[in-house]
Parts: C-alpha cells; sequence; structure tokens
C-alpha cells in the first residue's frame, strides 16, 4: 500500500480550497447572473438549474457519478481519487459558499471576461497539483486514450461547443449569450496557458555560424546568459558550422540578436518562442 505524504496532501487541499473559491465565485456570482451558456460539466449543470431547479454543485456531482465510473480504467488510480476529491470540494463550494460573495449585475460581457479570467486561474492551479474537476476532462482524456491520434485540444473544443450550444438552445435562447459562452472559453483557456506555461516564456535562439566560441563568448558578455555549441553540417556547402543555441527573456532577446549581427552578419539566426524554461539562471522545477 502506497504511503500517503501528509504534506503534499494537505498542499493539494489547501490548492483545491483556494482554487474552489475561485472557480465558484466565477461561476455562481458572475455567469449565472448574467445569464450565458457555459462550456464543460459546470454548463451543463447550469443548464439542468434552469431545467430543473437542481443546485448546480449537486448537479455537477450527479453528472460526474456515471463518467467517473466509465471513465476509471482509462485515467489511472492516483489521478481519479485526486478529480474526486477536487470535484467534491469544488462542488459544495459552489452550492454553499459562492452565494455568500455579492453577484455582479453589471455588463454581461464584464461578467464574461470576469469569468474567464476567474475561472481560468482556478483550473491551472487544479491542474498544476495533477488534480482536475472530473466532468469533460474525464471524457476528453479517455476519448484521447482510445483515439490517440486526435488532438485533446480538438476534442474539448467539440465537447465545449456541444455544451455552449445546448445551453443556447434549451435555456438562454439568445444570439449574444452563445457568443459570450465562447469569449469565456477562449479566455479560459489562455489564461490557463499561461499560468500553466506562460509565466516564465521568453525566447531561444539558434545561431548558425562559424564563429560559434567568439559569439557564445560576447553573449554571455553582454548578456550574461550562457549558451550550448552544437556541430551543425550545411546541407547544402557540406561545411562544418557551430550552431549555438541560447534561452533568455524577452528583453535580452534584442541584445543577443544585435552582437550576432555584428559578430557575424552572414550568420543565420533563428528566434523562436519559448513558453517556459527551467533550470539555472531561470525558474527552478519545484514538480508542482
Amino acid at each position: 500500500m502506497k504511503k500517503i505524504n501528509w504534506r503534499e496532501l494537505g498542499i493539494d487541499l489547501a490548492v483545491d480550497v483556494a482554487a474552489s473559491i475561485i472557480i465558484a465565485v466565477g461561476i455562481y456570482n458572475f455567469a449565472m447572473s448574467a445569464n450565458f451558456p457555459v462550456a464543460g460539466f459546470s454548463g451543463i449543470a447550469i443548464i439542468m438549474y434552469h431545467l430543473l431547479n437542481i443546485p448546480v454543485g449537486v448537479g455537477t456531482i450527479l453528472l460526474n457519478i456515471p463518467v467517473a465510473i466509465f471513465c476509471y480504467k482509462f485515467l489511472g488510480r492516483d489521478f481519479f481519487l485526486r478529480s474526486v476529491k477536487t470535484t467534491v470540494i469544488s462542488s459544495v463550494f459552489i452550492d454553499y459558499v459562492a452565494p455568500y460573495f455579492p453577484v455582479y449585475e453589471g455588463n454581461r460581457l464584464l461578467a464574461a471576461l470576469c469569468m474567464g479570467v476567474l475561472c481560468g486561474i482556478g483550473y491551472a492551479m487544479i491542474f498544476m497539483r495533477s488534480s482536475s474537476t472530473g466532468g469533460q476532462d474525464f471524457i476528453s482524456m479517455s476519448i484521447k486514450k482510445v483515439k490517440p491520434h486526435m488532438s485533446l485540444g480538438m476534442i474539448t473544443f467539440v465537447l465545449d461547443m456541444m455544451t455552449i450550444a445546448a445551453g443556447s438552445i434549451l435555456v438562454f435562447r439568445d444570439v449574444d449569450g452563445f457568443i459570450y459562452g465562447i469569449i469565456v472559453t477562449y479566455l479560459m483557456a489562455i489564461v490557463m496557458d499561461k499560468i500553466m506555461y506562460g509565466i516564465d516564456e521568453g525566447k531561444m535562439t539558434l545561431i548558425v555560424t562559424e564563429k560559434g566560441d567568439e559569439m557564445a563568448q560576447h553573449i554571455d558578455e553582454y548578456s550574461g546568459r550562457g549558451s550550448t555549441i552544437l556541430k551543425g553540417i550545411g546541407s547544402y556547402s557540406k561545411k562544418e558550422k557551430a550552431v549555438v543555441m541560447c534561452a533568455c527573456n524577452n528583453k535580452q532577446m534584442y541584445t543577443i540578436k544585435k552582437i550576432a549581427h555584428q559578430i557575424d552578419p552572414k550568420a543565420f539566426t533563428i528566434i523562436m518562442e519559448s513558453n517556459e524554461v527551467l533550470g539555472e539562471g531561470f525558474k527552478e522545477d519545484v514538480g508542482l
């Protein structure tokens, strides 16, 4: 039997509580009052609330029970148990904690933007602890297991659009609401990606040159960044060349690009986006 790590469990619970408060406020205090459809099982639960008067949190748990049973074998025991814990906590907070906060009754677009940002933050916190809120996450990952050639992004997008369309047709009957639902879904995805992968985003450059050592030395002197020298061969000239690889932040890239041109005007420079850089000189990997 696997020994329980009480410290990790404590951190998981603290993150679940904090994230659940944020998600609950986004759903209950912004989305429900503004009357626009929401993606995922929360969106289906909101439909059930309007049609059957079932509380959103209770509806989320009821929807998750058959899905969890069906998808258990695809997800693995640890991830499944973590997700069950998180799902129960977030559902309870939607029904019993969020009502204590004031409900936003202003502009629908502002409500959609706030909901997208808040839920994006909350879901990112949960995913970074190797958990989920169940529901559509279970379905998406199970489909991905069965159909590995399909991208997770496309699976999620199709399921989201189906839920938003269902909410628009069955409950809200409002084209503007459908558009707000799409905006919320897109904004949530952007916020989640930025928090999970983009906080430490920067640039990475590959400089193909015949002056690799000199290039690396000057990059270190003027930008304070180390680099890695790889060996390359030109496919046309068959000449050996150095490929200087350097990761840096956005501001340092301008200096590095200028140095590369000054040292070797004929150098071939490639600059790429780097979502996240871990290691010495950058963020340490803390294993969240």
